[in-house]
């Protein structure tokens, strides 16, 4: 019955993220993308608190739609590991890659959850791996095998797509996975 509960938790926690990023969506869209100046843009000092907000905003319906699914899949299968390694993680990514961003990215604003959705994708690749666990290396063998085509997001492949933040999200989560997923840090 625990794990119902678990996953009860789980499944709320996720649909409140999801509403919170379609609900400033529609202020977005209808605000003419106000809230985008909170974008982190590299090199600017006042900009780099922006790291905690940029994840939240959009460019356009299009690209949160892109982003949601697997943002909130793999932010469930990152809870797979307990609630404090998921915290971590996502502190980690957040910070990491807000601050990667901030000192080497092109100058623009950079916003969009796909920093999160690469630090997730960077964890749950290499996680399973430096587990020890078999149910946590199925876990990485599956998102490897679905979504391995990911990578080629961390390369500059089109002109408005930050790939740093993608990059630095990344590589923040293969960081993550090194030092919260080994075995002596599992349950």
């Amino acid at each position: 019955m625990k794990a119902i509960a678990t996953v009860k938790q789980q499944l709320s926690f996720l649909g409140i993220v999801a509403g919170i990023l379609l609900v400033l969506e529609v202020i977005n869209l209808f605000t003419g993308n106000y809230l985008n100046q909170y974008g982190l843009v590299p090199r600017h000092l006042h900009a780099l608190g922006f790291m905690f907000t940029a994840p939240w905003l959009h460019s356009s319906p299009t690209h949160l739609i892109a982003n949601l699914l697997p943002l909130v899949l793999f932010m469930w299968l990152t809870m797979q590991w307990g609630n404090k390694v998921f915290v971590k993680v996502s502190l980690t990514v957040m910070v990491l890659s807000g601050i990667g961003v901030w000192l080497f990215a092109r100058s623009a604003v950079h916003i969009g959850a796909s920093g999160m959705l690469y630090g997730y994708f960077g964890f749950l690749l290499l996680a399973g791996f430096t587990s020890g666990r078999v149910r946590y290396l199925l876990i990485s063998i599956v998102v490897i095998a679905l979504y391995g085509g990911m990578l080629v997001g961390v390369l500059p492949t089109q002109r408005f797509i930050s790939f740093e933040y993608h990059l630095f999200g990344f590589l923040a989560g293969l960081l993550s996975a090194w030092t919260w997923a080994r075995r002596r840090n599992t349950v």
